[in-house]
């Protein structure tokens, strides 16, 4: 079992903006192994071939949602991964509610976000698999 002090957690994180995927790498790479991907298909190629321990979707892309997306991984990997964030500066709150009551949903996170803040809430969503 992999604890926060001995062993990197592999992070996917998903946003159709290069400079917002390159800003997460560069503020979590020393904590953990991130992953990145530009859009929803991406991400699912990942899933199918990593292990993840926690997967962060930005909400608002231009192919489908972070919701939907979560949805799509609630129904081919309903185990994989217990911990989901959505990061996003827009939001439909129906939408995030489904998300918590059926695609395990851990936390909505509003851009712009900070380092300490979501860096207790990852560990927070890692730690509660």
């Amino acid at each position: 079992m992999k604890t926060m002090a001995n062993q990197q957690y592999t992070i996917l994180y998903i946003d159709d903006e290069e400079i917002n995927l390159r800003l997460f790498k560069t503020t979590f790479r020393r904590e953990y192994y991130v992953i990145t991907a530009r859009d929803a298909k991406e991400g699912m190629e990942v899933l199918s071939s990593e292990k993840v321990d926690l997967i962060i979707t930005d909400q608002r892309m231009p192919d489908i949602t972070g919701v939907e997306f979560l949805k799509m991984v609630q129904e081919k990997w309903p185990g994989i991964p217990p911990g989901r964030l959505i990061i996003s500066g827009y939001s439909d709150p129906e939408d995030i509610e489904e998300a918590y009551k059926h695609y395990q949903l851990y936390r909505f996170i509003a851009k712009p976000w900070k380092e300490t803040e979501l860096n207790d809430i990852i560990k927070k969503a890692i730690e509660n698999e």
